[in-house]
C-alpha cells in the first residue's frame, strides 16, 4: 500500500475519535476509509463494532463504484440509506453484495485534501430518516476526524488489513456479579458461548465444550470455525455475518461429522454475539437437505466464503451494465482490481492469431507496446498458451514464473500473476491478466472465484466487442455522409457540432450542411431522419444529395423536390428538415420548414435579443406525395451582426420537460453568451442543453454569424 508523505502509525487519536463517534451517534459499527495516494480507491483502515473478516470483501472500494461510500466522496456530501429497500433502489450493485437489513450513513472527510469517508452502520430498528441532531453528530464526528488527519506531522500509511478499535461501553464491573453469572451459565443444560466483535470465543460453559467436542482451553480465544472443523462451512459464516450486520437473532440447524443435529441460535449485541447450542429436538426427515460437512479437520474449504460470493454477485451486476469495451475495461480496473488487491491488469483480445491489448492499468506504456501484438504461440508470457488451452494459470512469485517462461519476469516489475482465459462456449475471446506488486499465494478459494469471474468478464467482453464493431460501422457511415468541412462564405462565420446519442443507442440520421450560392448568398440546411440505425444514416445521405441538387431555388421548392425523391425511394422513414436561403446583400432570410424545430435569431441590439423564427411548417418529408405537399416560405429581415442557431430536437427535448420551456431557456442562454466565439458558444449550448441527463437522441447544431 502507499502513503501520503512519511508514514505514521499513530492511530490512537483516530481510534479514540472513531469509538467516540459510535457512542455519540448510537451506531453499532463504524469504519474509516482513506483514499490511496496513487489510485482512486478507498481503503478501510480502521474498524469499530464488527469483525474485520466479516467485511473483508469491502476493504477496498473504487471511488467510481456505484455505492453510498463512493458517492459521498465524489460529491462531498452526507449520503444516507435507511433501508435495504432503499439500497436496492438507489444502488442495486451494492445491494447485491450486501443483502442485509441495516441502515448506513457515509460522510466525506475533506480538509486540506480529500482524505476519504466515514461509514456508520445502524440496525434496521433505526427510523428510515436521520434527525437533524443525528446529522449534526455525524458531520461533527467527520470534521473531528478530518482535523486529526490534517494535523498529523507525517503521512497516514495504509495498512494491508484494517485496524480494529475496541468498543468501550460503560457498565458494572463487580467480581461478585461475574461469579454469579458464571455459576448461572454453568447450570444451563444448553451450550452457551460468548463471542467478541472479532468472532473470537470469550466465554463458554461446560455444556458448550461437551457438545462441540473440544476442551475449554482449546476453544477460548479462537474462532469457532477454526477450532471446530465441522463448523468450517459457508453456512456458519453466512449466518454469523447476517447476525453482525442485521443485529437480529438468527436460528438454524447444523450437523456434526457423526450426523448429530444441533439447533444453533445467535443473539447479537453491542459488544459481541451470544450463541446457544443444543441437540436438535425435531426428528430428522430422510429427505431433509443436509448442511455441507468438511471431509477432515486439516482439509481447507474448497469453495469461497459467502463474502466472496456476495462480491461476485456485486461484480456480475456491474459487468451486466457495461456496453462498450471501454466500459468493461473500466469496470474491471475500478472494481475488480481493488476487490482482489491487484495492482495491474492487461486485457487482450484474440485478433488474427495475435494478442491485441484492448485495455490495461498499472503498466508502463513501453511495456504495453512490447506486449501488444504478440503471436498466440508466444513463449514470452503464458497469455497465448492460456488462451489456446483455456486453462487458467497462477504464478505466486517471479521464481515460479521463471521456471516456465524465463523471459516473462523481465517484461515488468510485477511479482505475482493470475492469467485468466476469457471463453464463451468454445470461442476464445481473449485473456485477462491480474498482476501484483508483491508475491501472492492463490488459495483454492481464490482460484475458484477468479475463474468464475473470468467467465463473467468473457460474457461482457464478447457483447462489448460485438457492440463496438457494429457501432463503429454505423458511425463511420454516418460521419462519411456528413460534410467534411463547411463551405466558406465571405462575411459569414459558421461552426457546427454533431453529438451522438448516449451509449446503447445505434447511430442516427441527424444532418446539417452549408451550401455556397455566391459571394453574398448561402443555403443552410438541417434535418433529422427518423430512427437510429444504418438505414437512417443511409437515407440521411440521400436527403443531403437531393437538397444539394436543387439548392438555390425557392426554399419551398427545394423541400418539395426533396420530398419527391423520398417518395420515389419508397422508404418507410420520415424526415424533418429546415431550409434557409440567406441573402447578405439584401439582409434577408427566406426559410421553409418540413416539421422541424424553428431556428433562433439573435440580434446584437441594443438591447441584445433572441427570438424564435416561427414559420408555418409543411409536412414531414416522405409522408405525402409531391403533389399534395406544400411548404410555405417565410421571409425575415436580418439585422447587422445577426446570429442564427439551427438545431435538431435532441438539443431541446427532455422526457418530462415542456419543449417550449426548453427553447425559451435556450434563448436566454444565447442572450447571455452570444459574445463568445462560435466554437465556445457551440460547446456552451451543448452543455447547457443536458448537463445532468442521459442523452437519448442525436443532436446536430449549426451556428451562423455575420461579420
Amino acid at each position: 500500500m502507499g502513503s501520503f508523505r512519511a508514514a505514521t502509525d499513530d492511530w490512537a487519536p483516530v481510534e479514540r475519535a472513531l469509538s467516540s463517534t459510535v457512542q455519540r451517534t448510537g451506531a453499532v459499527a463504524a469504519g474509516l476509509y482513506l483514499l490511496s495516494p496513487d489510485e482512486p480507491v478507498l481503503n478501510l483502515v480502521t474498524l469499530c463494532g464488527v469483525p474485520t473478516k466479516t467485511v473483508a470483501p469491502w476493504w477496498r472500494v473504487s471511488v467510481s463504484a456505484a455505492g453510498p461510500l463512493s458517492e459521498a466522496v465524489r460529491e462531498g456530501r452526507l449520503v444516507w440509506v435507511g433501508r435495504q429497500e432503499d439500497m436496492a433502489r438507489l444502488y442495486p450493485n451494492a445491494a447485491a453484495g450486501l443483502p442485509y437489513q441495516f441502515a448506513l450513513a457515509s460522510a466525506p472527510l475533506a480538509g486540506v485534501r480529500r482524505w476519504g469517508a466515514l461509514a456508520l452502520v445502524w440496525t434496521q430498528d433505526h427510523p428510515p430518516s436521520l434527525t437533524r441532531r443525528e446529522r449534526g453528530h455525524i458531520m461533527t464526528s467527520a470534521n473531528q476526524i478530518t482535523q486529526i488527519l490534517d494535523r498529523a506531522p507525517a503521512a497516514w500509511s495504509i495498512p494491508t488489513e484494517p485496524r480494529t478499535v475496541p468498543l468501550q461501553r460503560p457498565g458494572p464491573d463487580s467480581a461478585q456479579i461475574g461469579l454469579a453469572a458464571d455459576d448461572l451459565l454453568q447450570r444451563l443444560p444448553v451450550g452457551a458461548l460468548g463471542f467478541d466483535l472479532q468472532g473470537r470465543i470469550t466465554y463458554l460453559n461446560d455444556a458448550a465444550a461437551r457438545l462441540l467436542g473440544r476442551g475449554t482451553d482449546s476453544l477460548l480465544g479462537t474462532l469457532p470455525w477454526q477450532a471446530v472443523p465441522w463448523l468450517d462451512t459457508p453456512v456458519h459464516e453466512e449466518h454469523y455475518r447476517a447476525a453482525v450486520f442485521g443485529r437480529e437473532p438468527i436460528a438454524y440447524t447444523a450437523s456434526d461429522p457423526s450426523d448429530r443435529r444441533f439447533d444453533i441460535r445467535l443473539y447479537p449485541g453491542t459488544s459481541g454475539i451470544t450463541a446457544l447450542i443444543s441437540p436438535s429436538l425435531g426428528e430428522r426427515r430422510a429427505d431433509a437437505p443436509q448442511p455441507h460437512i468438511t471431509a477432515a479437520p486439516d482439509t481447507p474449504p474448497a469453495a469461497a466464503g459467502t463474502g466472496r460470493i456476495h462480491q461476485l454477485i456485486h461484480l456480475a451486476a456491474a459487468l451486466s451494465q457495461t456496453v462498450t469495451v471501454a466500459d468493461v475495461i473500466d469496470t474491471v480496473a475500478d472494481q475488480i482490481l481493488p476487490a482482489f488487491g491487484a495492482q495491474g491488469m492487461v486485457v487482450s483480445a484474440a485478433d488474427a492469431s495475435r494478442l491485441k491489448i484492448i485495455g490495461h492499468r498499472g503498466y508502463d506504456p513501453r511495456t504495453i507496446a512490447r506486449l501488444n501484438g504478440l503471436p498466440l504461440d508466444t513463449d514470452i508470457t503464458p497469455a497465448g498458451h492460456v488462451l489456446r488451452s483455456g486453462v487458467p494459470a497462477f504464478y505466486a512469485d517471479r521464481a515460479e514464473m521463471t521456471r516456465t517462461h524465463p523471459q516473462a519476469p523481465s517484461v515488468s516489475d510485477k511479482q505475482a500473476w493470475a492469467f485468466l482465459p476469457l471463453l464463451v462456449s468454445d470461442r476464445r475471446v481473449g485473456c485477462c491478466i491480474l498482476s501484483y506488486d508483491h508475491p501472492r499465494a492463490f488459495s483454492a478459494g481464490d482460484r475458484a472465484v477468479l475463474v468464475s469471474l473470468a467467465g463473467l468478464i468473457a460474457q461482457a467482453m464478447d457483447r462489448a466487442l460485438l457492440y463496438d464493431t457494429k457501432h463503429d460501422l454505423a458511425h463511420g457511415l454516418q460521419q462519411a455522409l456528413l460534410p467534411v468541412a463547411l463551405s466558406t462564405i465571405p462575411r459569414l462565420d459558421v461552426t457546427a457540432r454533431y453529438l451522438p446519442a448516449a451509449r446503447g443507442v445505434d447511430v442516427g440520421g441527424d444532418f446539417y450542411d452549408l451550401i455556397r450560392l455566391g459571394d453574398t448568398a448561402a443555403a443552410a440546411v438541417i434535418g433529422d431522419v427518423q430512427g437510429h440505425n444504418i438505414k437512417a444514416a443511409a437515407l440521411m445521405g440521400q436527403v443531403r444529395t437531393a437538397v444539394h441538387a436543387t439548392a438555390g431555388a425557392a426554399p419551398g421548392g427545394v423541400l418539395a423536390r426533396t420530398n419527391g425523391v423520398l417518395m420515389d425511394l419508397e422508404t418507410d422513414l420520415f424526415v424533418s428538415c429546415l431550409y434557409l436561403h440567406i441573402d447578405l446583400t439584401e439582409g434577408s432570410l427566406h426559410l421553409a420548414s418540413a416539421g422541424h424545430p424553428p431556428p433562433l435569431l439573435h440580434s446584437a441590439g441594443p438591447p441584445p435579443r433572441t427570438v424564435v423564427l416561427e414559420a408555418e411548417p409543411g409536412p414531414l418529408l416522405g409522408i405525402q406525395s409531391c403533389t399534395e405537399a406544400d411548404y410555405p416560405v417565410t421571409t425575415v429581415p436580418l439585422p447587422p451582426g445577426f446570429l442564427l442557431t439551427l438545431y435538431t430536437d435532441g438539443l431541446v427535448e427532455t422526457p418530462g420537460t415542456d419543449i417550449t420551456e426548453s427553447v425559451t431557456a435556450l434563448c436566454h442562454h444565447l442572450d447571455r453568451n452570444a459574445g463568445l466565439s462560435l466554437d465556445h458558444l457551440a460547446d456552451s449550448l451543448l452543455h447547457h442543453s443536458a448537463p445532468q441527463r442521459t442523452r437519448t437522441d442525436d443532436t446536430a447544431l449549426l451556428l451562423l454569424r455575420s461579420r
